[in-house]
């Protein structure tokens, strides 16, 4: 019988393509970072690390001192209740609450802002102050927390007594009630509520340590160099034979221990 000679069949241009792609992934082989080699880059740059952290805590106490403007905050203090009433009931107590929320609405009239920029002759606009006013009410309490921030302790403290008094009068004026007690006057802050000189030099020590880390980790991630004999294995997966020691370092060597013997002599 005759034996019919059968010829590889010829791959098509799909096949090709899918071999190659296969053959590319399979030498693409993924960077895996050595934890400890990491480590060691870390400790050899130590000093840079060092030095990138103090210059970032130089910066920004530089720039806290001389480039931020200091704020303070003053807080002046309103009681919710009817100094007339010798007994005080649960319901004295919730209308109280109820009134406090009502009084936090009057700190944002313009009248009320009006009044204290005539008293106390300011140059700010409405927005100005509303900007620099917070009225805060603790839960639970009938107490209103007036603060005021400038970048002027005294203007401050000025400004949070101010609307307090005027607070207190429109109250009673507008809304039939009686005056709300002053309990406490604010007084003028002998340190800036802001910027915390503290933190931002924390940050900036933060910011250059974490900068002269992740730049040491990018060089040893993205340094493919070959240094050393298990870089050959790793890299190239080829046995090493031998290890021949540079020419330079002979050459060096030799010079030496010429000089040596020449002293000698």
């Amino acid at each position: 019988m005759a034996r019919a000679d059968t010829a590889p069949t010829p791959l098509s241009d799909q096949a090709l393509d899918t071999r190659f792609i296969t053959a590319a992934a399979q030498e693409d082989v993924e960077t895996e970072i050595d934890l400890i080699e990491l480590a060691y880059q870390l400790l050899a740059h130590i000093k840079l690390i060092v030095l990138l952290s103090l210059l970032g805590a130089a910066l920004a106490a530089a720039i806290t001192f001389f480039f931020i403007t200091p704020v303070y905050e003053a807080t002046a203090k309103l009681y919710v209740l009817n100094s007339q009433d010798s007994a005080v009931n649960l319901s004295d107590l919730q209308i109280g609450s109820y009134l406090a929320n009502d009084y936090i609405e009057v700190f944002k009239t313009w009248e009320v802002h009006e009044m204290v920029i005539n008293n106390l002759g300011l140059h700010y606009s409405y927005g100005q102050l509303q900007s620099m006013l917070t009225i805060d009410n603790p839960n639970d309490t009938r107490i209103l927390y007036i603060t005021v921030k400038s970048t002027d302790a005294r203007e401050a403290a000025a400004i949070a007594n101010e609307y307090a008094s005027v607070a207190i009068k429109y109250i009673a004026n507008t809304m039939a009630t009686e005056e709300p007690n002053k309990m406490s006057v604010a007084l003028p802050p002998s340190n800036p509520s802001s910027p915390s000189k503290t933190l931002n030099i924390l940050l900036g020590f933060m910011a250059g340590l974490a900068l002269a880390i992740g730049w040491t980790t990018v060089r040893f991630v993205m340094d493919d160099k070959i240094k050393s004999v298990d870089d050959v294995r790793k890299y190239a997966g080829l046995p090493v034979l031998a290890v021949v020691p540079t020419l330079g370092a002979i050459v060096v060597k030799s010079h030496a221990k010429e000089a040596k013997r020449g002293e000698k002599a």
